[in-house]
């Protein structure tokens, strides 16, 4: 494990940027930066431009460590370039970013309302070639739409086993069991999640540290206990959904937790805006973010 990056994560100021759509969200994402589905005849060529996407906002001046405490890619954008680097190599080397990789291959059908993660056969093949590229650590998202306890215990029971392979392997994971912001009973699942998520961390080993990305809860400061937990290396928050504005307002009553966004830091971004109005938005995002982060 790279000593810098572990202490960047542990005791630095910013936010995560997750750049790790993959395959069934890539088309949403592509039309939310003004890209047409039109504009692609094939998986590779949306690939290409999710790419170009990618490299636009990690090589903006905007983009660097000062705010920017790491970024999660998509297992494909680590094998690819920037800049004649390997991408998460740039990020580390030449912006101060800790790279992260995207290990989930997507949900299952929902189970007791719940999505766990698909198999991932080929786990150990990524985590080996993360090494390779000095990636620090890993994420992984299931989803919760119910406060039904058996859904909510299979995900965590699931996100822990394959987080002690990650943690065997030298990697730090991101246990990410997103609950559903419109859920009918997402403050009921929030209660039986954190239960099950504190459970969890009990049980690991003296030493061990994940992190935890979480939905942004109802009640404020509702994850203070796993910001506190001594198996916790740092709790991060998805926007889920919501607007930059609203995510934002609630991150900044949550004390301890910073923002590991996707869809709300890529808000306000298009593909028409010249490189000037582009790196303004950027920065204008990235800047409301990370307020709200160290509150």
């Amino acid at each position: 494990m790279n000593n810098e990056q572990f202490n960047k994560i542990k005791s630095g100021k910013g936010i995560i940027a997750a750049l790790d759509h993959g395959g069934s969200s890539t088309p949403k994402t592509l039309r939310f930066y003004g890209v047409d589905d039109a504009a692609y005849a094939n998986l590779e060529a949306m690939f290409d431009l999710i790419h170009e996407m990618r490299t636009r906002i990690i090589t903006s001046p905007v983009f660097t460590g000062d705010r920017i405490l790491g970024t999660v890619l998509f297992q494909m954008t680590t094998e690819r370039e920037i800049a004649g680097k390997g991408a998460a190599e740039y990020l580390w080397e030449e912006k101060g970013i800790v790279p992260f990789v995207k290990v989930d291959n997507g949900l299952a059908a929902e189970v007791d309302g719940a999505q766990l993660m698909k198999p991932m056969p080929g786990l150990a093949d990524v985590l080996d070639m993360a090494k390779t590229h000095d990636v620090f650590g890993t994420k992984m998202r299931s989803f919760i739409k119910l406060a039904n306890e058996a859904g909510v215990h299979a995900v965590v029971d699931q996100q822990f086993e394959v987080g002690r392979e990650i943690l065997a392997a030298g990697l730090v994971p991101i246990i990410e069991p997103e609950i559903d912001i419109d859920s009918p009973e997402k403050t009921e699942a929030e209660v039986l999640l954190k239960a099950a998520l504190l459970a969890a961390l009990d049980a690991l080993e003296d030493g061990q540290q994940v992190m935890l990305k979480v939905t942004l809860p109802e009640v404020d400061g509702f994850h203070a206990e796993l910001v506190k937990h001594p198996n916790v290396l740092r709790v991060f928050a998805l926007s889920g959904g919501y607007t930059r504005e609203e995510a934002v307002s609630r991150l900044a009553r949550n004390h301890g937790v910073a923002a590991n966004f996707s869809r709300a830091l890529v808000e306000g971004l298009s593909v028409e805006q010249g490189q000037a109005e582009f790196d303004a938005a950027l920065d204008a995002a990235i800047a409301s973010i990370y307020g709200a982060s160290i509150t």
